[in-house]
């Protein structure tokens, strides 16, 4: 990894660089030496406050910590960089292990997959009623779109359904 420090309003020692040089060990280890690290140390007021990018690929993670000991807020940033790496690279196998599954779900599925034929089979009671009691049946079950019925007044199969309103109705009578 490149790893470039810099130092506003306060001059960057070898010792500061070799211990960040040594903490960011930490960091590359997760990468095959192919990032840019951007440490921009600092200090406001009473407090040192270090900085750091760390841009992988098109992936940017970024830690900014302040504490009266620069080297304390080095070592709190790169916890967090690994936290934040870690979390990033675990959601990522994740997705990728999830990917595929659903993927060789996908191909059997289209593997055992049944074309024209009957698949699913209901029984159920057909009750002579009025149409207008059909309404009201139907009306009890709202998750039913339709109910089969004998039509008492022509003794004939209909079926009355709910229209994509879901406030009216309509009706299919046989002609003959």
């Amino acid at each position: 990894m490149n790893i470039k420090i810099v130092g506003k309003d306060v001059k960057v020692t070898q010792a500061i660089n070799d211990y960040i040089t040594k903490k960011m060990e930490r960091i590359e280890k997760y990468f095959d030496d192919e990032g840019e690290v951007l440490v921009t140390i600092r200090t406001e007021k009473n407090e040192q406050i270090a900085e750091m990018h760390v841009t992988v690929k098109t992936t940017t993670y970024r830690a900014v910590t302040a504490h009266k000991d620069l080297y304390a807020s080095i070592d709190k940033d790169i916890d967090i960089l690994e936290g934040q790496i870690r979390k990033y690279k675990t959601k990522r196998e994740k997705q990728t292990k999830t990917d595929s599954i659903k993927l060789a779900m996908q191909e059997e599925k289209n593997e055992n997959k049944i074309e024209n034929e009957i698949i699913k089979e209901l029984y159920y009671d057909i009750k002579p009623l009025s149409p207008e009691d059909a309404i009201l049946k139907l009306q009890e079950k709202p998750e039913n779109r339709f109910l089969v019925f004998v039509n008492i007044e022509t003794n004939k199969v209909n079926v009355i359904y709910r229209l994509k309103d879901n406030t009216n109705y309509g009706i299919i009578e046989p002609e003959a």
